[in-house]
């Protein structure tokens, strides 16, 4: 949740805010073969692979349910249920491992769809998530092994420091993956900050954090927010690959510290709103440097508030990310890259 302040065309002021999001709070053509499992590709085969969203697997009911909310649990599946959580998330897991969370409709809360904290090999799929603060949130979780995998999310509301369809704050070890999620805000129903989410996490060398394969539309009207924010308050070995964004907010995707951020291959195209500002930046915050990124084979048409085309922000001082001139900045694309409909319900 960083913010940028457009003031006139291609000339930006960058105030440091906090980029903190609360740490202290509790394409439709072919199956993805890949399923729920962990991956431990190295950042070159993120690059090669372009997983497709599955759409099958969805259930057509469930057995309404009460909130869910667990300690301690273990080896467990929690499936087919349809919770609204009000005031409280619907699916809550403390200190939990070895959970699986598929085939369920979420929503209707003020509070998180699902809030994670403390637990390690938790895999989440196939779930609709809707009308909630953040879709899936993480937070203090080392063990590693949580996969955010082919879920639609729809309509997140905030306020600010939730507003995001997946955070990660605070997560560290291998095997964490965001992927393949079909994610959409509509205007009038839906108030974001980030779409997804890598707040003070780490990946490993071997097994980075991956933001691989997703589909985002739809963001604002807030000025603060990216449809992708890696190394918000620093972190390492981040990935954001092949992804899709329309219209995702202020920001398409961005590095805002952290060593060994990539952001690589991904299709990122937005029109002049109110609070569009940059495609691409990447820039050192709130005293977190950015090193050793890769910025590459991205394609990007992003148009700011003026209608000025406004595709990569590199700030002064910031060393070149490895891949900057294999970058197509305005490029031939518009809107269509999405399908019109990527949430079915």
């Amino acid at each position: 949740m960083c913010r940028l302040g457009l003031i006139a065309s291609f000339m930006f002021i960058f105030s440091i805010t906090s980029c903190q999001k609360d740490a202290t709070t509790n394409p439709l053509t072919e199956t993805n073969t890949e399923g729920s499992k962990a991956s431990t590709l190295t950042v070159d085969a993120i690059k090669a692979t372009s997983l497709a969203i599955s759409y099958t697997g969805f259930p057509t009911s469930w057995v309404t349910a009460s909130p869910i909310n667990l300690n301690g649990s273990h080896d467990i599946t929690i499936s087919g249920e349809k919770i609204a959580g009000g005031n409280v998330p619907p699916i809550t897991l403390s200190n939990c491992y070895n959970v699986h969370i598929t085939k369920n409709k979420l929503g209707n809360s003020t509070a998180v769809g699902i809030y994670l904290i403390n637990c390690k090999n938790i895999t989440i799929d196939y779930n609709y998530i809707y009308n909630v603060s953040t879709g899936v949130y993480v937070e203090n979780s080392s063990g590693g092994g949580l996969v955010v995998n082919n879920n639609q999310i729809k309509n997140v509301v905030g306020p600010t420091p939730r507003g995001q369809f997946v955070q990660f704050n605070t997560v560290s070890g291998p095997n964490n993956i965001i992927s393949n999620n079909a994610c959409e805000n509509i205007a009038g129903y839906s108030n974001p900050i980030d779409g997804i989410s890598l707040f003070m996490s780490n990946g490993t060398a071997a097994s980075p954090i991956e933001v691989n394969g997703n589909w985002i539309r739809g963001g604002g009207p807030s000025n603060n927010g990216s449809g992708i924010m890696l190394g918000d308050y620093g972190g390492s070995y981040e990935v954001a690959a092949n992804n899709i964004l329309v219209n995702p907010g202020q920001v398409g995707i961005a590095i805002a510290g952290g060593d060994h951020m990539t952001i690589t291959g991904n299709t990122i195209f937005a029109k002049a709103q109110s609070f569009t500002n940059v495609g691409i930046y990447v820039w050192g915050q709130a005293g977190y440097a950015v090193t050793n990124s890769n910025v590459s084979y991205n394609k990007v048409k992003f148009m700011s508030a003026s209608n000025q085309e406004s595709d990569d922000w590199l700030a002064s001082g910031t060393p070149t990310p490895t891949g900057w001139s294999t970058n197509t900045f305005g490029a031939n694309i518009t809107s269509s890259i999405l399908p019109a409909v990527i949430t079915t319900f």
